[in-house]
């Protein structure tokens, strides 16, 4: 089984940065099986909405149209480690951001959440004007 577990969350003022990290963790071969990884974000009263993901076996990044331009998705495979970096930020970003891992490839961009298989427990995000 495929464990995610985020860091670097927190607090920061409009117009800011933050990197939230995400650790993937369990046998070789459950890592070796995923496809695909994502982020999604859930604000206070909406749904969970995919922001951007990476496909493992090339160069694929895909992301939301609302954070294009301003988030980046990353890997470094040998700290089994997937980021999100966020630049000028906005109120609007404030969310509880989640990693997530899915063993097949969505058919779209992000996808949807029901297309991923392990998820992390979340990290609060708070951007103040």
């Amino acid at each position: 089984r495929v464990q995610l577990v985020e860091s670097g969350g927190g607090s920061v003022q409009a117009g800011g940065s933050l990197r939230l990290s995400c650790v993937v963790s369990g046998s070789t071969d459950d890592i070796a099986d995923i496809a695909y990884m994502g982020w999604f974000r859930q604000g206070r009263g909406k749904e969970r909405e995919g922001v951007a993901a990476l496909y493992t076996g090339g160069s694929g990044r895909y992301y939301a149209g609302s954070v294009k331009g301003r988030f980046t998705i990353s890997r470094d495979v040998a700290l089994n480690t997937v980021y999100l970096q966020m630049n000028n930020m906005k109120t609007e970003d404030t969310a509880v951001y989640y990693c997530a891992a899915a063993s097949h490839v969505p058919p779209v961009g992000v996808g949807r959440e029901n297309e991923y298989d392990y998820w992390g427990q979340g990290t609060q995000v708070t951007v103040s004007s």
